[in-house]
């Protein structure tokens, strides 16, 4: 398993000092991009090859958040490539080894030129060390909306959404979904589902839900159909 070590920084808390549920998204991005420069297949060997990872799905079990000032250990692992899909688990510590979260992601390799997912490389296949997927209860990728929602106020695509391939960061869409929850909403687990790019000035119609204890937000197009969908659960 990669792993690295960090400590939760103040730019990256809430008002209770407290490791936000966007910043989890975050670290664990960053886990994985990290493992992936350090063996050779980063964001050069990607626009090398013209390709590009796209994320599919998360599914984060939130067991604690981390305070301001806790260090924390980050560890990621791919578990199995199928066709042009790449399936990964993460895990966050403690210092003391507890485990304070645990999730699975989807990812499919697309062709940039072409928009058409690809299969991974031969590189890819013999530097990424495939390892047993974590013992979690894995959640179906797709998420069900509700029959009725809450549209709330829209708003513009702007540049400090984007990430390097010049579409909106998935972490983003966890922020922006974030701000929809009530203010005693203690996350227990966080689903997002990919539907598709969001780019800039693209406009943003979230659309709101709550049902059996769960807030889900759409965050839709002028058109109706979602760029995402981000569930939370309660703790």
């Amino acid at each position: 398993m990669y792993t690295f070590e960090s400590r939760v920084r103040y730019s990256e808390t809430d008002e209770n000092e407290t490791l936000t549920v966007a910043g989890i998204v975050d670290y664990l991005q960053d886990t994985s991009t990290f493992q992936s420069e350090d063996l050779g297949l980063g964001v050069r060997y990607l626009q090398s090859m013209d390709l590009v990872w796209v994320v599919n799905a998360w599914q984060i079990v939130i067991h604690r958040r981390p305070k301001l000032g806790d260090r924390i250990r980050l560890g990621t692992f791919p578990y199995e490539f199928k066709g042009f899909l790449g399936l990964r688990n993460f895990l966050m510590e403690d210092e003391a080894g507890n485990r304070l979260v645990e999730a699975n992601s989807i990812w499919t390799l697309l062709n940039i030129s072409k928009g058409l997912p690809a299969r991974a490389t031969e590189e890819m296949i013999q530097r990424y060390v495939l390892e047993p997927k974590l013992d979690m209860d894995y959640a179906p990728r797709k998420i069900a909306l509700p029959d009725r929602g809450i549209e709330k106020e829209r708003f513009l695509i702007g540049r400090q959404h984007l990430d390097g391939n010049h579409h909106v960061n998935n972490g983003q869409y966890v922020h922006m979904a974030t701000d929809y929850l009530p203010a005693d909403f203690s996350v227990g687990q966080l689903r997002a589902e990919y539907k598709r790019q969001a780019h800039l000035g693209d406009e943003i119609v979230p659309v709101f839900y709550a049902q059996d204890g769960k807030a889900v937000t759409s965050l839709n197009g002028t058109d109706g159909l979602p760029y995402a969908v981000v569930e939370f659960s309660p703790a």
